[in-house]
């Protein structure tokens, strides 16, 4: 009895903190996407310096950095479409931010635990946006 009250008073606490951070949700975004681009910047920093991980990483430098940029800007949106748009970059670079990730993996060029972790992130921040776009766009 005593556990299920425990979780019963849980899920309350799940649900106010939901309902209070819908407002927050953005921010926590931004700041999620903020982390992802300085972890990036840190995970090129690292890589070795030859040709082959300087090429690669300065465009997984572009492109993992750009996604907060461009969160960013969707959240100061001028119109709903703009908004859709905006995010739908944000999708865009999420996948080419995977790709360049997939080739370090699969060229063994970075240090493997750290490049699938930041892999999986992209992958995560993805299915956000997209999930995002398809909320804004039912919602038209």
């Amino acid at each position: 009895m005593r556990n299920a009250n425990c979780e019963i008073q849980n899920a309350e606490l799940l649900v106010l903190e939901s309902l209070d951070s819908i407002g927050g949700m953005k921010e926590e975004l931004e700041k999620r996407t903020k982390l992802f681009a300085l972890n990036v910047i840190n995970f090129v920093a690292a890589l070795p310096s030859n040709r082959t991980c300087q090429v690669l990483g300065r465009q997984l430098l572009k492109s993992g950095t750009s996604i907060g940029a461009n969160y960013r800007e969707a959240g100061r949106a001028q119109s709903h479409d703009d908004f859709i748009h905006k995010i739908a970059i944000c999708e865009k670079e999420s996948v080419e931010t995977q790709y360049w990730f997939e080739l370090f993996l699969e060229g063994k060029l970075a240090q493997l635990e750290k490049c699938d972790e930041l892999c999986k992130e992209a992958s995560e921040l993805l299915a956000i946006f997209v999930a995002s776009g398809r909320t804004a766009r039912v919602s038209r």
